[in-house]
């Protein structure tokens, strides 16, 4: 069993005839994702990767049936984008893109509020059920099916952490990297929650970083729900300094919140075991279970 995807999942992609949304439809469609079909605004009638493209998601959702978005579509116009998507019954997106201005997001949380869409992103690396569907621009080099849940608010250390896991003999369930930016859609909590309840989820591996209070958060959950799942956390920036910018917007320590260790203090309180090093976040998992089996 996967969180959030599955076998009903029908995918269009908004943007997808620009380079970068080919590049990844076309990595997306070899892996057996099920795209149904593109929107690009002028474009509506052509066909793409031998795939319908349309003006609206509207018309793609009333003539493919489709219930899930991939958005490749350039930051200023990204929030328009995803509250189109809602506004057309689409059940998930999934945003790539990068950079979405501060303020447009916050016009998008208050129109998610009313319900109907869930969001991952913007500034996420995407979704990757392994043998199911990949949704989004991560590697699925090294992914396998298998009983490990991972979150994460950094791109490339999830395509390290992945690796680890299969390594270990272990594999994955569902990958979600939830975005970088400091407004986004899915956050940290709500994903390990989806993760604590699919009993196909053996374990759970957290990968914060500084910036923000997500991870504070899942630590409260944590500490209401004290669930019987390991969970395996890392907070990458330990050395960053102070009130500077390390990646990306979501990343900055300021004076009062966001540093590394005040997180790590929280997770380990609420029954998190930490990586001590991120080459040790597999290991450190696979330890976790077999201690649980004794």
């Amino acid at each position: 069993m996967t969180i959030l995807v599955g076998s009903d999942t029908l995918v269009i992609c908004q943007g997808m005839t620009g380079r970068t949304a080919t590049y990844h439809t076309e990595r997306m469609l070899a892996y057996g994702t099920p795209l149904v079909a593109g929107v690009t605004p002028g474009k509506g009638g052509r066909r793409h990767l031998d795939l319908p493209v349309f003006d609206t998601v509207a018309e793609a959702v009333a003539t493919t049936g489709a219930n899930t978005s991939i958005i490749f579509v350039p930051p200023a116009r990204a929030a328009d984008a995803i509250i189109e998507a809602a506004d057309a019954n689409i059940a998930l997106a999934v945003c790539v893109t990068e950079r979405v201005p501060i303020l447009d997001m916050v016009r998008v949380k208050r129109r998610l509020e009313s319900g109907g869409m869930r969001l991952v992103g913007p500034n996420s690396q995407g979704i990757l059920a392994p043998g199911v569907l990949q949704l989004g621009v991560m590697t699925t080099v090294n992914a396998r099916k298998g009983d490990i849940g991972i979150v994460s608010r950094s791109a490339s250390l999830t395509s390290e952490v992945v690796a680890q896991v299969t390594e270990a003999g272990l594999g994955q369930s569902t990958t979600v990297g939830v975005g970088g930016d400091p407004v986004h859609g899915l956050s940290l909590a709500e994903c390990v929650t989806l993760f604590l309840n699919d009993p196909d989820t053996k374990g759970i591996i957290l990968i914060g970083e500084i910036g923000g209070s997500e991870e504070e958060k899942v630590a409260e959950l944590l500490g209401e729900l004290n669930p019987a799942k390991p969970i395996i956390g890392f907070i990458a920036g330990r050395h960053a300094p102070l009130e500077r910018r390390m990646g990306h917007a979501g990343a900055l320590i300021t004076p009062t919140l966001g540093a590394a260790e005040p997180k790590i203090a929280a997770l380990e309180v609420a029954g998190v075991r930490i990586a001590k090093q991120a080459h040790l976040i597999g290991e450190t998992m696979r330890r976790a279970l077999m201690d649980q089996r004794t």
